[in-house]
């Protein structure tokens, strides 16, 4: 068996403009708002160095600064903290300053993931790397991530991420055709189709956002036109891939991932993922989940009593 290269480096896009939040985003970072007390892309980044990924580069843009100040010592902040011998919250400031090497790099213009992926090539180099979006926060007990390293250095090329959605939802993803392979959670992808109609859909098993990337999707994706919506999709690259064998960067696999994924992509799930963070938080469920059942419970009386 070949011993392919160890992935050691993600490349995080967090250049969106975070329409959906609109206003709160006017000025903050949609990667900067709060999973209770800690900025979403914080979970992501823990999660790569989990992963034993420590040089992570952010794809950011124009009004992302927070992003970078998050990553970066604050040191009128820790002095204030250390003089009130406040060493919890102290740490907690420090913690992100010290999870990895953070590198940064701009996307100039808004023109698609592929777009943004490409945008590290010079910082990865020809080495294999993982991709994480910030709309999918993934629980640190499923080890996604860790699986496909594993799987990327077992058979090489590429490895998806893929979790069965419900037919009517499968238009908001990259959807993939699979064949299975020897192991039960691991499955060649032989096609991937971004965002297809029900009806077009080649499975229901869409990409969620983990990716681990053979260097030639760089290749490919400086030679993929623009695509739905008038941007580069790294489906579109994977797709080419996905016919190649390993001399060329193929092909792609997929692992079918079944644990909780928490999605922060919109304004519903976005709260959904807060009270679920805040419930398993043993310093506030105490409080917080009799707070919230008796809320639920007067708000039901009184939606009855309308």
């Amino acid at each position: 068996m070949v011993d392919y290269q160890q992935v050691s480096k993600a490349v995080v896009p967090a250049a969106g403009l975070g329409t959906r939040f609109l206003p709160a985003t006017k000025a903050t970072p949609k990667e900067m708002l709060p999973i209770v007390d800690k900025p979403a892309i914080q979970y992501v980044v823990e999660e790569a160095v989990g992963a034993g990924l420590g040089d992570i580069l952010l794809i950011t843009g124009r009004s992302k600064r927070s992003i970078e100040d998050h990553f970066d010592r604050a040191y009128e902040l820790e002095e204030a903290l250390r003089v009130k011998d406040d060493l919890d919250r102290l740490a907690s400031v420090r913690e992100s300053s010290e999870l990895a090497n953070v590198h940064y790099v701009r996307q100039g213009e808004p023109r698609g993931l592929g777009h943004a992926v490409l945008c590290g090539a010079q910082h990865v180099g020809d080495e294999p790397f993982a991709v994480l979006l910030g709309d999918d926060l993934i629980s640190s007990d499923d080890q996604l991530l860790r699986r496909m390293i594993d799987v990327r250095k077992q058979r090489g090329g590429s490895v998806v991420a893929l979790m069965e959605v419900e037919p009517e939802h499968v238009s908001r993803y990259g959807c993939a055709a699979i064949t299975p392979t020897e192991d039960d959670d691991v499955v060649t992808v032989t096609d991937l189709v971004e965002k297809p109609a029900p009806q077009d859909a080649p499975s229901r098993w869409a990409i969620i956002g983990r990716y681990v990337c053979d260097p030639a999707v760089f290749d490919v994706l400086r030679h993929t036109p623009p695509g739905r919506g008038g941007e580069i999709q790294l489906t579109d690259a994977l797709k080419t891939l996905s016919g190649r064998g390993p001399a060329e960067g193929g092909p792609v696999h997929g692992v079918l991932f079944r644990g909780r994924r928490f999605d922060t992509g919109n304004k519903l799930d976005y709260l959904r993922t807060v009270v679920q963070f805040a419930c398993e938080r043993p310093d506030l469920a105490k409080e917080f989940v009799p707070w919230l059942r008796e809320f639920l419970d007067s708000y039901q009386l009184t939606a009855d009593s309308r």
